[in-house]
């Protein structure tokens, strides 16, 4: 099979939008669909999820590493897509909220160290996969706005991994408000655990992690993840119907579907009060 395509469960040939490499025992998993921005499209999905139990399974892999091509590092779920295959709007939402929901759930709970590295936009799921990482390193081009709030939405699956690791003051801030912020302002409110300002520093900083993990045996990094994801693992686990279900209500309601038809528009909401 070449590079650039994979078999489907049907045979079909699938184009390959998750590409692993792994060397000096860290497998590096990257988000190759910079043309929807990284969106969590079904397929995009499935080949992060198989990357994934594909690391957890390699006994020569310490950690991963997840990144990402193009300007952004990841945009959320691909609504587009998955109403291209039919689904109604319901039945994508939910579809979405499950995909998030397991690929949260199988970072949180995979035994080896999972290190973000993000140089680009982060919008919506794209958080999700921030917040459920052990380590995430931020680069000079990486921007972050959670604007849920504005499409009349709120950012209820992700908050499970967000708000564990926000400081309240940044959480009142940046989920009410949809503004954009930075990478610096990312690490002030815990989003992320260092910002830089060059791409050679985001290099440095991650070898330095990397480094760091190679010198620590597996069962001491197994054991030490444990301690630091128990509280939000648990947290997780007890809650995520409810934000579940919380979200799909939200997504059926009159204020999020003026939000998206305004979004999709390129039109202000009706309740949109700003002077800019």
């Amino acid at each position: 099979m070449g590079l650039d395509q994979r078999e489907g469960r049907e045979g079909a040939v699938t184009e390959t939008l998750v590409r692993t490499e792994v060397a000096s025992a860290i497998a590096t998993i990257t988000l190759d669909s910079p043309g929807n921005r990284n969106a969590l499209s079904s397929v995009l999905v499935a080949q992060l999820r198989q990357a994934l139990a594909e690391a957890a399974a390699d006994a020569s892999v310490r950690a991963v590493v997840l990144t990402h091509t193009g300007g952004t590092f990841c945009a959320g779920g691909d609504l587009k897509e998955a109403l291209g295959r039919g689904l109604s709007p319901e039945e994508a939402t939910a579809e979405g909220t499950r995909a998030m929901t397991d690929l949260m759930g199988a970072m949180l709970e995979t035994a080896k160290p999972i290190v973000t590295v993000v140089d680009g936009h982060v919008r919506a799921g794209g958080f999700g996969l921030l917040g459920a990482a052990d380590i995430a390193l931020a680069g000079p081009n990486a921007t972050f706005a959670l604007t849920e709030s504005r499409l009349g939405l709120a950012p209820s699956m992700i908050s499970l991994v967000l708000l564990p690791k926000m400081s309240a003051r940044a959480s009142g801030r940046y989920f009410l408000t949809g503004e954009t912020f930075s990478a610096a302002n990312a690490e002030e409110s815990g989003i992320v655990s260092r910002a830089v300002d060059s791409a050679d520093d985001l290099a440095d900083e991650l070898e330095r992690v990397c480094e760091g993990i190679r010198k620590a045996s597996p069962q001491g990094l197994a054991a030490s993840k444990a301690l630091t994801a128990a509280g939000v693992l648990a947290d997780f686990r007890s809650s995520a119907d409810a934000r579940a279900a919380e979200s799909a209500a939200l997504f059926a309601s009159d204020d999020a579907r003026e939000g998206m038809t305004a979004f999709l528009s390129k039109r202000r909401p009706s309740w949109d009060a700003s002077a800019s």
